[in-house]
């Protein structure tokens, strides 16, 4: 079982080292948090709204083309603050889409009878959402252009 810290440059047993990691990575880490706390509530109405898999499916397609969208303004087209990627991208919409719902889906989908339904959930879930990405990134160039 290894024993080094995440960051084998940083000795978390000393006091300036520990300082220099808050100092450095704080921020970013609060941003991801706060994002991610907001995304999972949008997450959340969208499932009272949209139950089940179909809820599931919403919010994974939806968050790949916002991420697409995203990424195009704050790296292609606009300067945006360090924190924004963080906040936004790992925060606000890696809270809002939820792989691990869609994996938990699959297996719920995985019974008897429902083998077919449950593979078909599985590949197009990962097939739109995918799309769904390269689609915004290329319609956002598009707009930006």
């Amino acid at each position: 079982m290894p024993t080094d810290p995440v960051d084998p440059d940083v000795d978390l047993h000393v006091p300036a080292q520990r300082q220099e990691l808050a100092r450095t990575h704080g921020g970013v880490l609060a941003v991801i948090a706060l994002g991610g706390g907001l995304g999972g509530l949008a997450r959340y109405g969208v499932g009272l709204l949209v139950p089940g898999v179909w809820g599931t499916f919403l919010v994974n397609v939806v968050g790949g083309a916002l991420i697409g969208v995203l990424m195009v303004l704050i790296t292609e087209r606009w300067q945006a603050h360090p924190l924004a990627r963080p906040f936004l991208g790992v925060g606000v919409l890696g809270g809002f889409t939820t792989f691990s719902t869609y994996t938990n889906d699959f297996r719920q989908l995985l019974v008897p009878g429902g083998v077919l339904e449950a593979f078909a959930y599985l590949v197009l879930t990962l097939v739109a959402a995918v799309g769904a990405t390269a689609l915004a990134v290329a319609l956002t160039r598009r707009a930006v252009a």
